[in-house]
């Protein structure tokens, strides 16, 4: 026998349910008795419970459940005048702002902003982009700057 002679059909043939009880597929045609999933038009969401919490939402309710998410630093806006003009993660991380230049910084408005600066972070309020801008300088949102990876060399 050759794989070229073999006789195999590729599709199924369809399973004609509720067309009556000698069909074999009568009545209920498969789907049980009553409930949502009897009834026709029946469609469920991803991750629904039949109204019960469902496992996404429950999960960060649980006890001892840590989140990973690392929560931005904030730099406030009347710490802008001290620094240089150009405003990004590593100066901040010269001046003592932030623990380190590849942490996310998020600037909030608090205090005012007499020099014009030109602000590159990954985030900012919507007062502090204003106060920014009333100063005559600019805000760019950026990625967060990728920490270096380390070689072993001997």
């Amino acid at each position: 026998m050759s794989y070229n002679k073999l006789n195999i059909t590729s599709k199924k043939s369809k399973n004609r349910v509720g067309r009556g009880i000698s069909a074999g597929q009568g009545k209920t045609a498969g789907r049980g008795t009553k409930g949502q999933k009897a009834r026709t038009g029946f469609s469920l969401r991803p991750g629904f419970e039949g109204g019960q919490n469902p496992l996404m939402q429950r999960f960060p309710k649980l006890r001892g459940f840590k989140s990973h998410r690392t929560k931005p630093e904030t730099v406030k806006t009347g710490d802008l005048d001290q620094l240089a003009i150009k405003v990004d993660n590593h100066t901040l991380h010269q001046a003592g702002l932030i623990s380190s230049p590849y942490v996310s910084v998020k600037l909030i408005s608090n205090g005012e902003v007499k020099k014009k600066h030109t602000v590159s972070l990954q985030g900012a309020s919507a007062s502090a982009i204003e106060a920014v801008k009333k100063a005559g300088g600019s805000l760019e949102i950026v990625p967060r700057i990728g920490q270096p990876k380390k070689t072993d060399k001997k």
